[in-house]
């Protein structure tokens, strides 16, 4: 019987909608990819070429397997750096390609993924043959990251073993020994959440190494790219095996230190994306006889999607009875924390001055106890740069120097004072400058008071954990300004920077005292000869100098707010600083003019009562209200000094206008915070924005909204996004990071009180803070200038604003 039209559309009707259940079901069981261009199903995640960092372990194709990033790095490996090109997203055949090229050999290939399931296939399409030179050199290859499979086994057509803690030898043609070849590796075959399996489709595979020649390097996966072939040079299938029925466990984020009793206090729950209805949230106090109560227990308010999950808020702002808690949430514990007025009077901020500071000061011998954080360093600091010379760290000598010396001439005045900046032992200008502005500011605002190192700027030895009897804020302060106003005594204007000619000093982690022989170069002697104060060897560090107007008000900042606060200590070094200062600002005024201008005057009007730096700040109104966002912070430092009625009434509508933006960002995302993830960590750009917060407060009453500096300290002691709920203070909190890029990243520890960069962004939307890996730069070095001091900061300011 031929059916009617009203059943043939029933009938299709019934038919689209068995396909989008089938698709449903599809999507639950088999990678597809989303709205964001990845494949993406519960439990596992592929990116094809979203990042751009390989050298940071961020980029090729990235596999995030039950919610942890367990591979990344695939692609063609040959030398340098490869550019991606377009990217091609096909949903019909389920396939994602990147074009990417090698501009400098030239070489251009492009790297396919096609999901079929709930597995990939990968495929390495080149442009042209492989050339000559690279038959046996190039490889396609993908990296597995390290820490979690320590002690995990692998199987290798059935040569079998255990991923080791280091790696060994032999060495084999320069090159480690791949621990075996064959066809298909299995990968923790032993675990549920790790479980993966990669097959060679053609030609074979090499698990290996990669740290070998340096620890931060990665386990590898590679097959070699044979020659004359172009499509399909390299195929294989990967499966990563997902967790059945995965749902991502939720995520409590709060400070891993607590709070005061009248502090804002939020629980943010981080929920897997599927998740939209939210249970209770318990909030427990824990009793000295180990007895729980519940104090709160209310129902999560959904926030709503934020990068690929789902979040919810518990306010718990009432809960202010002095006492140790616990926050629970659908079997979900978050760690202990303190709810006290002294919450912020030891072991926060005090680390980072008790510890990392003194670790990280250069031209000094560093004890503790019966350690020594490194020997006396770099006293042969330092030669001039040689012009047009870009340095592989980014430092740039143009056609001049500025100066009367000459490369390799040596500069005076620069073996003294300043601090190793981070990972590194390079001296920045802008970091130095910062971290004495900071150290010199928080000394005048909040009365704070630390002597626990004794400091012998004569001996170059300092001591942690001696007092005496000095404020190490002082003695931090001098410090800095020897580094900043030696550049000014040496060369009679601030450098750019001090740093490692090579890359080999570069590389060196441990003890800095073993870069340079600490013998001023002479370039008379042969290179194995040596004086009591020279020596032949060309190791010495070189000095940038630059025409940075910007990077000069920040010095000139730093000096002036240093001479305030030396003047009884050290009288003849404060006055000497604000001579230099308000010589080169009357120099820098008269070039491009920066946001840091303000800065500048402030400083100076601050440390000389004279009318002349208010006036200057009246008399750039126009480039303050355009450039409102980084100027009003300095205005507020003296606004009240400011009579003009004129600018206060432009500046005023200007700062309303400004506060009702800074509202708007809070707004963003749950954390309540300005806050744009990226590769690299944003964990020092929120604290420098809560530090201009709180000038901003104080500069005009009433106008700004405290919370953001609040909100700013949180996201730093551990409420921020991401399943690693750590703080970024290391040492600081009941979890933070114990893994860091410091100078001893190598032995796969910390420094107390260094802040790290904090949770970056594996592009689109995955966050990620490893706390188990201190090679990731991007997430976890330490940083001076953007952190360390500015945490400081925002705890003494957080301390101060609610004990008011």
């Amino acid at each position: 019987m031929k059916p009617s039209r009203n059943m043939a559309k029933l009938f299709y009707i019934a038919f689209i909608f068995g396909l989008i259940g089938n698709q449903n079901l599809y999507s639950q069981n088999s990678l597809i990819i989303n709205e964001l261009e990845y494949f993406d199903m519960p439990g596992l995640s592929v990116m094809v070429f979203d990042d751009y960092y390989p050298v940071g372990r961020q980029g090729g194709v990235t596999i995030i397997q039950n919610d942890v990033r367990v591979a990344a790095n695939g692609d063609l490996q040959l030398r340098g750096y490869s550019t991606n090109g377009e990217k091609i997203v096909d949903k019909e055949s389920n396939t994602i390609s990147r074009k990417v090229s090698y501009e400098d050999i030239p070489f251009d290939y492009s790297v396919s993924v096609q999901a079929i399931g709930s597995k990939i296939k990968i495929s390495l399409d080149l442009d042209n043959p492989l050339p000559e030179e690279w038959v046996g050199r190039a490889w396609f290859k993908i990296e597995l990251f390290p820490a979690i499979l320590f002690g995990k086994t692998w199987d290798l057509d059935g040569k079998m073993g255990i991923f080791p803690t280091d790696s060994y030898g032999p060495l084999e043609n320069g090159d480690i020994k791949p621990y075996a070849e064959g066809k298909i590796l299995s990968i923790a075959p032993e675990t549920d959440l790790q479980r993966m399996t990669i097959k060679a489709l053609n030609g074979n595979l090499q698990l290996t190494d990669g740290r070998i020649f340096g620890k931060a390097r990665w386990f590898i996966v590679r097959s070699e790219v044979p020659a004359g072939v172009t499509q399909g040079a390299v195929q294989w299938e990967i499966d990563a095996v997902p967790e059945e029925n995965h749902i991502y466990k939720p995520v409590i984020h709060l400070s891993q230190v607590g709070y005061m009793p009248n502090e804002p206090k939020k629980a943010v729950i981080e929920l897997d994306k599927t998740i939209s209805e939210t249970d209770n949230v318990e909030i427990i106090r824990i009793s000295p006889d180990g007895s729980k109560s519940t104090v709160l227990s209310e129902k999560a308010e959904l926030w709503g999607k934020y990068l690929r999950y789902n979040y919810a808020i518990c306010d718990f702002s009432s809960v202010s009875e002095p006492g140790i808690y616990q926050v629970k949430y659908d079997g979900s514990e978050s760690n202990y924390f303190k709810i006290g007025e002294d919450i912020y009077e030891r072991y926060v901020w005090q680390p980072t001055l008790e510890y990392f500071l003194p670790v990280q000061m250069c031209h000094v011998r560093v004890e503790q106890g019966s350690r020594i954080w490194h020997d006396w360093c770099h006293l042969d600091d330092a030669l001039m740069a040689p012009t047009n010379h870009t340095h592989f760290d980014g430092y740039f000598q143009g056609p001049e120097t500025f100066v009367d010396f000459e490369h390799p001439d040596h500069v005076p005045h620069l073996d003294k004072g300043g601090w190793h900046d981070a990972g590194d032992y390079d001296l920045r200008i802008e970091s130095q400058a910062n971290t004495t502005l900071r150290l010199a500011q928080m000394y005048e605002l909040f009365g704070h008071d630390l002597d626990v190192t004794e400091v012998d700027q004569e001996k170059k030895l300092v001591t942690v954990h001696r007092s005496d009897g000095i404020s190490d804020f002082l003695q931090q302060v001098e410090h800095g300004v020897l580094t900043v106003l030696g550049g000014y005594r040496g060369l009679g204007r601030l450098y750019d920077g001090i740093i490692c000619r090579t890359g080999k000093q570069y590389g060196l982690k441990g003890d800095g005292g073993g870069m340079t022989d600490d013998l001023v170069y002479d370039p008379e002697l042969p290179e194995d000869g040596k004086t009591v104060y020279t020596s032949g060897l060309f190791d010495d560090r070189w000095v940038f100098t630059e025409d940075h107007p910007r990077h000069e008000m920040i010095g000139i900042a730093s000096l002036a707010a240093a001479s305030r606060v030396l003047k009884d200590y050290q009288p003849g070094l404060a006055e000497e600083s604000l001579s230099a200062a308000e010589t080169l600002f009357e120099i820098t005024n008269k070039k491009e003019m920066v946001p840091d201008f303000v800065s500048a005057a402030a400083e100076l009007y601050l440390a000389t009562s004279n009318k002349k730096y208010i006036d200057a700040i009246v008399g750039q109104k126009e480039y303050i209200l355009d450039h409102i966002d980084g100027c009003a912070w300095a205005v507020g430092r003296v606004y009240q000094h400011i009579k003009d009625t004129d600018f206060r009434k432009d500046m005023d509508k200007a700062v309303q206008d400004l506060s009702k933006k800074l509202n708007e960002r809070m707004k963003e995302n749950p954390f309540g915070i300005p806050y744009e993830p990226r590769i690299w960590g944003a964990g020092w750009i929120i604290q420098n924005i809560g530090v201009r917060q709180y000038f901003l407060v104080k500069g005009f009453p009433g106008v700004f909204n405290p919370e953001l500096i609040f909100n700013a300290m949180q996201f730093v002691l551990g409420c921020h996004p991401g399943m690693n709920t750590a703080s970024f203070a290391s040492g600081v909190g009941e979890k933070s990071l114990l893994q860091a890029y410091g100078v001893n990243r190598e032995d796969l520890s910390y420094i107390p009180g260094g802040v790290a960069s904090g949770t970056a962004l594996i592009r689109p939307d995955y966050p990620e803070l490893k706390d188990n890996w201190s090679f990731l730069w991007q997430q976890t070095e330490y940083v001076l200038g953007g952190g360390g001091t500015n945490f400081m900061f925002l705890v003494m300011a957080t301390d101060q604003l609610l004990k008011e």
